[in-house]
Order: structure tokens, then C-alpha cells, then sequence
């Protein structure tokens, strides 16, 4: 899973795909069903991994389908998370979750 932000500024993301060529990059909102097709505003080449960059027009807390594709046929595809919280500090119940305190009491019938 590829994790972005919602910012409109160009983003980066590297994958393994299945072939070096690729000029269609789709983006289909799971929760509108929507497909948008993105620019892609450079890539590069590696051994076994590239890289893109792109500038996304993501929505906070959507999943999104992504696939690369030459023709019809496809080189790619993965599933793209948006998020503005930090990876090291995320959390799905972000300011949601209230802890419930308990004194833990209870009784042992023998």
C-alpha cells in the first residue's frame, strides 16, 4: 500500500511494476468511485524499483486504487491511502478513542 498526503504538492512513491513502460497513471476513489487520470511529473528508471512523482488532488482518510497503464494493457496497480498524520505516529482511532478506567474489581466463586 502506498501512503500520500492530502497536500497539492508533487509527491513521490517508488514500485516494482511489471514492465519499464508506462504513460497512464488512474486513480479511482473507492468511496465515490471516481477515476481521475494523473500527470505524471517525472519517473525514473531503477534495477528492479522506479520511481514517480506526481502532484495528487487526494481526500483526507480516502483509499484509492492506482493503476499504471500503457494502452490497455496494465503495468501496475496497488491500493493508495491518504493521510496528513505522520507514519511513525498513525493511528486509525485518531482523537476518537476515549479509554474507559476501570478499578478492575472482581469476584472468585470457589
Amino acid at each position: 500500500m502506498i501512503v500520500l498526503t492530502p497536500s497539492g504538492s508533487p509527491q513521490t512513491f517508488s514500485f516494482i511494476p511489471r514492465d519499464n513502460t508506462f504513460n497512464v497513471m488512474e486513480l479511482t476513489d473507492e468511496q465515490t468511485n471516481v477515476t481521475t487520470a494523473v500527470a505524471i511529473t517525472s519517473s525514473t528508471t531503477g534495477d528492479y524499483i522506479n520511481t514517480i512523482t506526481a502532484t495528487f488532488g487526494l481526500v483526507e482518510g480516502h483509499f484509492y486504487n492506482l493503476v499504471l497503464r500503457v494502452g490497455t494493457t496494465i503495468i501496475y496497480k496497488d491500493r493508495v491511502f491518504c493521510t496528513a498524520q505522520s507514519l511513525v505516529t498513525f493511528s486509525v482511532n485518531n482523537n476518537q478513542y476515549v479509554s474507559n478506567s476501570t478499578t478492575n474489581d472482581f469476584i472468585v466463586y470457589e
